[in-house]
């Protein structure tokens, strides 16, 4: 119980103080996902920083993204059966990081997506392994304050094949969601990319990534990843745009 009052009152502080929209809509909350349209720019990083990266191709339901360097802070594994409980004990560990509870003392400006790794469990009732990450400032790369509880991940240049999905994360969805990316990747040179890069992995790994306030009911953009090695075949028969 201690942990939701204080998951309540840190995410009301911080995302009013940091004007992430809290929307006035008078409609229910649909915990259903559904699918969005591909290609749309979430919302947040207008107002926050995110990561930076090239579109290498626009698909049928489907990204392939080519992400530049960057910097993470990432929990250790949690094990749970719920992502979306795992996501929040993972995000108040990250909260207490960016709120001063470093080595350095120092706070550190909110950014999106807050992105939780999946390596799912075997069966049904077993607990699945998170990894809950939160994406470090430019300013922070160069010396990100170090911390007890987290570590930092160091990402080179990562491929990722994106799908797009609207609505509140639910268990039940973020499943149904990566199966449908890995369906329309089926017979194209990004799937083999995937399947080569994981190679030997006893389930697929996957990520979710989530780019809204818990407060914000509207134009919610959710995204499942599968990542990869780079292809070079494939890079250099698509064009790219940077974003």
């Amino acid at each position: 119980m201690l942990d939701w009052v204080k998951l309540v009152v840190v995410l009301i502080n911080y995302f009013v103080h940091h004007s992430w929209t809290i929307s006035s809509t008078t409609t229910s909350i649909n915990a259903k996902n559904h699918h969005v349209q591909l290609g749309l720019f979430p919302p947040s990083c207008e107002r926050i920083e995110c990561p930076t990266y090239d579109l290498i191709e626009a698909g049928k339901d489907y990204e392939i993204r080519r992400y530049n360097s960057s910097m993470w802070m990432s929990t250790a594994p949690i094990d749970d059966i719920s992502l979306v409980q795992a996501t929040r004990t993972g995000f108040l560990r990250l909260f207490d990081y960016i709120s001063g509870e470093n080595y350095y003392n120092e706070k550190i400006e909110m950014t999106a997506p807050v992105l939780t790794e999946v390596k799912p469990s075997d069966g049904p009732f077993c607990a699945s392994s998170f990894v809950v990450s939160f994406y470090v400032p430019k300013a922070n790369q160069p010396n990100p304050p170090p911390s007890q509880s987290l570590h930092a991940q160091k990402w080179g240049e990562t491929y990722v094949a994106v799908r797009q999905f609207g609505g509140f994360v639910s268990d039940t969805d973020v499943g149904k969601e990566a199966a449908a990316l890995s369906a329309s990747l089926q017979g194209t040179v990004w799937l083999d990319a995937i399947m080569n890069s994981h190679r030997g992995e006893n389930t697929t790994m996957y990520a979710v990534a989530q780019y809204n306030s818990p407060f914000e009911f509207e134009g919610r953009v959710n995204e499942v990843w599968l990542t990869f090695d780079k292809y070079n075949d494939a890079v250099a028969k698509s064009g790219y745009m940077r974003l």
